[in-house]
């Protein structure tokens, strides 16, 4: 079948097609089907149209990858087009990204099963929320620029993390703690998140914060979305005051990684059916141990080596990976 006796838009292909099984090659279909495969690819944006789908199989075919199709779907208001590959490497993620104009992709031996229980562990600042806390607050402090310069250093992989936090924490000893709750006030949500965290909830699964900024913050946000746990550092407040000290062990990239493991652990999961989200570097190690490891809008050196980037969708993104029919009819 030429894919242009197709309409543009993919999600008008269902009704034509019938159900029926479909082999994908650049501008055409063919009936049949995988009897194999070795991965799942999904594309998915707010509109997604015959342009991604062949750019991704004009790369896939000049790597004698055959393709399936097996599902087209809308889920959280975006658009999605899961296919099955008879071969995989990891060189693939970069070599579809680079023709992705407009649209996100997920290129990996395999998804978490939304049909199962499962975890969802992720970032807070700049993840499940648009701000860095300690940006805004030292801001209020009068130590604005000193502070997100440390930030900045710190989430490009330039400063170990522990380190940068100690510092930054350090710059605002003797600060009004009633800052936090002006910060906590204005606090703004990153897109998708409420429609994320009601749809991993409605699926049954667990949805935790582990995040390098503070309880304060991550707690609001659990009482908020009905969380069922958070992880974060404590500003240690002494007066009134912040003192400039954290309290207890920081919350750094091994932290969130044992986090993830230690809440599987506890929720009886196996990690094949968890999912990190973040995007800074102290977020890769959590990434890279998750059955699903998702970078968010995020730095570069993370963009490069997180497993699944999503440069142009927020947080509902992550629920269409999920909900992603990857499995055979």
């Amino acid at each position: 079948m030429p894919m242009d006796t197709l309409p543009e838009r993919l999600q008008e292909w269902p009704p034509i097609l019938n159900d029926g099984r479909y082999l994908c090659h650049p501008q055409h279909l063919s009936l049949g089907r995988l009897e194999q495969s070795e991965a799942v690819l999904v594309l998915l944006a707010e509109r997604l149209t015959k342009t991604a789908l062949n750019a991704s199989l004009a790369v896939l075919a000049g790597q004698d990858i055959e393709v399936e199709l097996v599902g087209i779907k809308r889920v959280a208001e975006r658009e999605l087009v899961s296919l099955r590959l008879s071969h995989w490497h990891p060189e693939l993620k970069f070599q579809l990204e680079a023709v992705a104009s407009d649209w996100d992709l997920a290129c990996l031996p395999s998804l978490p099963d939304s049909r199962q229980p499962g975890l969802v562990l992720m970032d807070m600042d700049s993840t499940a929320i648009q701000i860095e806390c300690i940006d805004e607050i030292a801001k209020l402090a009068g130590v604005g620029e000193q502070v997100s310069a440390i930030t900045r250093a710190a989430m490009e992989g330039a400063l170990p993390f522990s380190e940068s936090l100690r510092r930054r924490v350090k710059a605002l000893a003797g600060a009004d703690a009633a800052i936090i709750e002006q910060v906590i006030g204005r606090m703004p949500l990153m897109p998708g998140l409420t429609t994320l965290v009601t749809g991993l909830q409605d699926m049954g699964w667990k949805v935790a914060i582990a995040s390098g900024g503070f309880t304060a913050f991550a707690c609001h946000l659990q009482q908020q979305l009905g969380l069922d746990a958070v992880f974060a550092n404590t500003l240690e407040v002494r007066d009134g005051k912040l003192t400039g000290e954290v309290l207890g062990a920081i919350v750094d990239a091994d932290a969130k990684a044992n986090i993830l493991v230690d809440l599987a652990h506890e929720y009886g999961l196996p990690m094949s059916q968890t999912v990190a989200i973040g995007d800074g570097a102290n977020d890769l190690a959590m990434l890279g141990h998750a059955g699903l490891g998702v970078a968010l809008h995020a730095k570069p050196l993370v963009r490069e080596k997180a497993p699944v980037c999503l440069n142009h969708l927020s947080l509902e993104g992550v629920l269409c990976l999920l909900q992603a029919d990857s499995s055979p009819k």
